[in-house]
């Protein structure tokens, strides 16, 4: 994976699919494809220098991934408290096609993610 952008509530994530990625139908693997998006939602959240984990995540698959595809995954806050946010993740393909949509919750823990 490779990090395209993080400002304040807002990542991007890239990622090549291989051929190690695909699973029995030879598509990407569901697990990577929700591992991207999770990272872009995980540097988007802690963007802040707060220290913040995942509280939940759902993701919706809408289409198949195959190898050589360039997926890129965009991570944008919803809503944000002191201790909460919303983020919601597209992951699309190299033509801009939407391969899932990746919603997740964040909690944010005591301390920073750099200390200054």
């Amino acid at each position: 994976m490779r990090l395209l952008e993080v400002r304040p509530g807002r990542a991007r994530v890239a990622m090549t699919v291989r051929a190690d990625m695909l699973n029995g139908h030879q598509v990407c693997h569901g697990g990577l494809v929700f591992a991207l998006a999770d990272s872009a939602f995980a540097f988007a959240c802690n963007s802040y220098n707060d220290s913040t984990v995942a509280a939940a995540a759902a993701i919706d698959f809408l289409a198949a991934a195959r190898e050589g595809d360039e997926l890129s995954a965009e991570a944008v806050e919803l809503w944000r408290t002191r201790r909460n946010g919303i983020y919601e993740i597209t992951v699309v393909n190299q033509r801009g096609e939407r391969v899932a949509l990746f919603r997740g919750r964040s909690y944010r823990i005591d301390g920073q993610v750099v200390k200054e």
